[in-house]
């Protein structure tokens, strides 16, 4: 059976760690370099900031992406591939990628340690994918499972990477990356007036 789900079970995980690498710098290293009140007093606003920081990061998770492109290609040589799967995969781990990020750049403005943005960005994501995960979900009744994994990322994931892509799905992970940039610019806006 030609199946690339072993990589998309891991990758939650992997970006968990990955995207809080990518992160932990983008406004810690400006606050320790000093820089960053001269990024505040330019004519840009910081909006304008923070969605940079952000595409800066999707781009550089992007390239991550495509490196793994090869494996599903090399896969469907070996045998019929559905391709269904693979790409709601790749969907869902771009969204979950821009959740994350979001988190990340968020802890890294209201940090001024790279290390501790590091170690809480991982937590945070953490904490968010487990809320759905079985591993918490079985431990309750069906109706707070139900409820936890409609908190959780994971549970979303698993159901795109199925090859369902479910509008409610992407909502969710558009709705932690507005809330997590709107909350970036608003620390920022804060530190600006600080």
């Amino acid at each position: 059976i030609a199946d690339v789900r072993p990589l998309f079970e891991w990758m939650p995980l992997l970006l968990i760690f990955l995207v809080a690498a990518i992160t932990m710098r983008m406004w810690s290293e400006e606050r320790r370099a000093g820089t960053l009140e001269f990024l505040l007093t330019t004519p840009v606003k910081s909006y304008q900031l923070v969605l940079g920081k952000f595409l800066a990061c999707m781009v550089l998770v992007t390239v991550a992406l495509v490196l793994t492109l090869p494996l599903p290609f090399t896969v469907s040589l070996l045998g019929p591939l559905d391709w269904g799967p693979v790409f709601g995969g790749y969907v869902a781990t771009l969204f979950l990628a821009a959740a994350y990020a979001a988190i990340g750049l968020f802890v890294s403005a209201r940090s001024a340690n790279q290390i501790i943005s590091l170690i809480l960005t991982a937590v945070v994501c953490g904490f968010i994918y487990l809320l759905g995960s079985d591993a918490l979900t079985a431990l309750f009744g069906n109706r707070v499972s139900e409820f936890l994994k409609l908190l959780g990322s994971g549970s979303r994931f698993e159901s795109i990477t199925r090859g369902v892509i479910d509008l409610r799905d992407l909502y969710y992970y558009l709705s932690l990356v507005g809330t997590f940039l709107a909350l970036n610019v608003f620390a920022l806006e804060w530190l600006h007036w600080a």
